[in-house]
């Protein structure tokens, strides 16, 4: 399919709006087992459910304490760079392996400070763009004094039940859990 097509256009509006049901979903038990099915061959190309950074929520503030939540303020940006999804059959579930580069990079209101400690999402998506499940991660990346920014890969394996659907029927998306301060601040000030 075309990135420019009408149905792509669509696609992307309608994971635009579930942004903000995101925000406030919270888990679906079920959805996301953390059971270790038997290994299993690797499936065809295009029958693992399509992995993505939503791109409005790919990046997030963090603030430093008392400064005003403006790009002055800012003491830590994060930014989820890249997933890379492998994935697996067992049954009516898909055994789904992430690997997602998370980079933090100091702001202006950084002072001495070099760590800082991340959350991110990873919601599986029905064919009509309906949040099934949602999972927040945690992730800590310390950045060397002698640097701007610093990358950490995050491993994640969890087991998708399908409920009779195709894997290709099902998305996985990720994104930062904004905080109202950092949802805020991009309304204002775009990127970085």
């Amino acid at each position: 399919m075309r990135c420019d097509s009408p149905r792509a256009k669509r696609a992307g509006w309608a994971a635009v709006i579930g942004l903000f049901a995101l925000s406030g979903c919270s888990w679906a038990s079920g959805w996301f087992g953390s059971s270790e099915p038997a290994a299993r061959p690797i499936l065809e190309p295009g029958t693992c459910p399509t992995a993505a950074i939503l791109k409005p929520l790919s990046q997030t503030a963090l603030f430093a304490p008392g400064q005003p939540h403006e790009p002055p303020g800012v003491a830590f940006y994060g930014l989820l760079s890249e997933v890379e999804a492998k994935c697996d059959r067992a049954g009516d579930a898909v055994r789904l392996a992430l690997d997602v580069v998370v980079v933090g990079e100091r702001g202006p209101a950084a002072g001495g400070a070099g760590a800082l400690d991340l959350w991110y999402f990873v919601a599986v998506t029905g064919p009509d763009q309906a949040v099934l499940g949602k999972r927040l991660f945690p992730v800590h990346i310390d950045i060397p004094a002698s640097a701007k920014r610093a990358a950490v890969s995050d491993h994640i394996e969890e087991t998708i039940p399908l409920g009779g659907r195709r894997p290709g029927d099902v998305n996985v998306i990720l994104g930062f859990q904004q905080g109202p301060e950092a949802v805020e601040f991009y309304r204002h000030y775009r990127g970085r």
